[in-house]
C-alpha cells in the first residue's frame, strides 16, 4: 500500500499536521515528517524535545484490521521502528515499553501512539521522534543519539524512506496476517 510523504520545514506537532491533513483533505496513510517541531508531544502530556538535525514523523492510517487491536498496534509498532533503526547502529536496540527504543540503556526515539474518531472511521497516528544526530539533556533521563552508535553516515532522507517502504509493506501484512504472525515477523531482526 503507498504511502504519501509529506514534508515540512517547521510544524508545531507532527501529529496535530497529520490530524488537520486527515480532516481537511482526507489523506490516509500518509507521512508528515518535519524539520523539527515547535510543540513536539511525547506520552502523557509531555513534551518531545525537538532539536534540529533529528528526525520527527508521524505516518497516520486507517484502523481498518479486525484482527489487530490498539494494544497489538502498540507493540507492532514499536517492533517496526526498532526493525529500521537496527540498520544503522552497531550496537543492540531494545524496547522500554511502551514506547522508547534505547541503546545501552540511553533513549534515542520515543513513539506515541493516538486513536483518532472520524467520520465514523478509526484512524492511528504514530508520532516518532528519532535522535538521528543529537540527543536532548533531559533531567533524570539519559539520551543519546543513532550517531553514537553508527559505523555508517547517517542521512535523515534515507532513514525516512526506509521507513515508509516499511510502513508499506506493514500496511499491507494487516490485511492479511493475525497480530502473533506479524509479531514473529518484525521482532526477529535481520540486518
Amino acid at each position: 500500500m503507498k504511502i504519501l510523504l509529506k514534508k515540512f520545514k517547521k510544524v508545531k506537532s507532527t501529529n496535530d499536521t497529520a490530524l488537520n491533513l486527515i480532516k481537511k483533505q482526507n489523506l490516509s496513510p500518509i507521512i508528515v515528517a518535519s524539520e523539527t517541531q515547535s510543540r513536539g508531544k511525547g506520552t502523557m502530556g509531555k513534551r518531545w524535545i525537538s532539536r534540529k538535525g533529528n528526525l520527527f514523523i508521524s505516518i497516520l492510517f486507517e484502523m481498518k484490521s479486525k484482527k489487530i487491536d490498539f494494544k497489538q498496534y502498540a507493540i507492532l509498532n514499536a517492533y517496526v521502528i526498532k526493525k529500521v533503526i537496527s540498520k544503522y547502529i552497531s550496537k543492540k536496540a531494545s524496547i522500554k515499553w511502551p514506547n522508547d527504543i534505547l541503546i545501552e540503556k540511553k533513549k534515542v526515539c520515543g513513539i506515541l501512539q493516538e486513536v483518532i474518531h472520524l467520520k465514523k472511521k478509526k484512524f492511528l497516528v504514530v508520532g516518532v521522534g528519532i535522535n538521528t544526530f543529537l540527543s536532548p539533556n533531559i533531567s533524570g533521563y539519559k539520551t543519546s543519539s543513532l550517531k553514537d552508535y553508527s559505523k555508517k553516515r547517517l542521512n535523515n532522507g534515507i532513514i525516512l524512506k526506509d521507513i515508509k517502504k516499511t510502513y508499506e509493506k506493514f500496511l499491507d501484512e494487516i490485511k492479511k496476517y493475525r497480530f502473533s504472525y506479524l509479531m514473529r515477523n518484525y521482532s526477529k531482526l535481520k540486518k
